[in-house]
């Protein structure tokens, strides 16, 4: 497995919510890709930012080695590391930045700060082993849905992106598990929303969408429509969750979807881009995937969907991202702190 000179190998880590991750690439060949969840936090209905810290220090060193030993390479071979510096909850960012630190410190290698974002973006350009998958071509509309983004971005090249299009307040994943929260789902709702849909009918019940100019999202009006509703119909009936719950997920998921798919042809329409990809972690529910597979062939776009293991938070992204800033010598110092906040450049 060992490479020749002209090989470049990144060791990614992530570590921006509850999933300790890491990767190690070749070049854009994905080599393994190891993610390590926290099951604490389901009992506290969202992650409980102190316990995710603790978490990741735990899991680092483990997650690290596995990826590395799985990766059939050995420690001496890896050309750098990618850490995720933001955004994200700052002690687990902690977490991933002081190991990624130590770790080129220690084996006098560069190291690259990724901006979390930017690598589910860029999770459309890892290769697989014999896996054939065609990349998306520049330019491109890329959007990334996920618990704490909701945006639209050009993308022009790899590491030169614009964001067109954002949330103004809330993120669809988290109109997805608040709303799930208010009818009783467990922590993360989103996934169960997803599955109830399927039973449900999509139409049976309808919610407010934001009425925004231009490209820029707003979901907390929804989410707040959604509880009045659920409030109301409670009063008039208790079961009245129970009784129809497949209902309830299908018509929020159905809002939720055309409110994200109606900018997404307006961006298509006036930028004149027809590839069209969708990253982040909302992207694996299906009947988003669906809508997208639908417009695809309605308006003649070229459609990109990433695997489901590259949706979520994992390290994979990271070290692609790291991949392309090593080639343009995009390095990092030791001086590097996390942040929360910080939007896509």
């Amino acid at each position: 497995m060992a490479g020749n000179n002209r090989d470049i190998i990144i060791l990614g880590i992530e570590s921006s919510c509850d999933d300790t991750s890491a990767a190690v690439i070749r070049n854009n060949l994905i080599l393994s890709n190891e993610v390590s969840g926290q099951t604490v936090h389901i009992a506290y209905g969202g992650v409980v930012p102190e316990l995710a810290s603790r978490a990741h220090q735990q899991n680092i060193i483990p997650v690290v080695d596995l990826a590395i030993k799985k990766s059939g390479i050995s420690i001496d071979e890896i050309s750098a590391v990618a850490f995720t510096r933001g955004p994200g909850l700052l002690g687990s960012l902690l977490v991933g930045t002081s190991f990624a630190k130590g770790f080129a410190l220690a084996k006098k290698i560069p190291l690259i700060e990724v901006n979390h974002l930017q690598g589910h973006v860029l999770a459309h350009f890892v290769k697989e082993q014999s896996v054939e998958k065609k990349m998306p071509g520049f330019p491109f509309l890329c959007l990334l849905v996920s618990g704490g983004n909701s945006q639209i971005i050009i993308v022009r090249d790899h590491l030169d992106m614009e964001v067109i299009g954002q949330t103004i307040d809330d993120a669809a994943g988290e109109a997805f598990d608040k709303c799930a929260k208010v009818i009783g789902l467990p922590y993360p709702g989103g996934p169960l929303i997803d599955k109830l849909a399927k039973e449900g009918d999509p139409k049976a019940f309808k919610f407010a969408k934001p009425k925004l100019p231009g490209l820029d999202y707003s979901f907390s009006g929804l989410k707040t429509s959604f509880l009045y509703f659920i409030r109301d119909r409670m009063a008039e009936n208790p079961d009245f969750i129970e009784e129809n719950k497949a209902d309830i997920c299908a018509s929020l998921q159905y809002t939720i979807i055309e409110v994200l798919m109606t900018k997404v042809k307006r961006a298509a329409k006036e930028t004149g881009i027809r590839t069209i990809a969708v990253a982040g972690g909302v992207s694996a529910n299906s009947g988003l995937r669906q809508a997208l597979l639908n417009a695809a062939e309605k308006y003649n776009w070229e459609m990109h969907i990433p695997a489901f293991k590259f949706t979520t938070d994992n390290a994979a992204m990271i070290a692609i991202t790291g991949y392309y800033k090593y080639l343009k010598g995009e390095f990092a110092s030791q001086d590097a702190v996390p942040y929360s906040r910080v939007s896509l450049k």
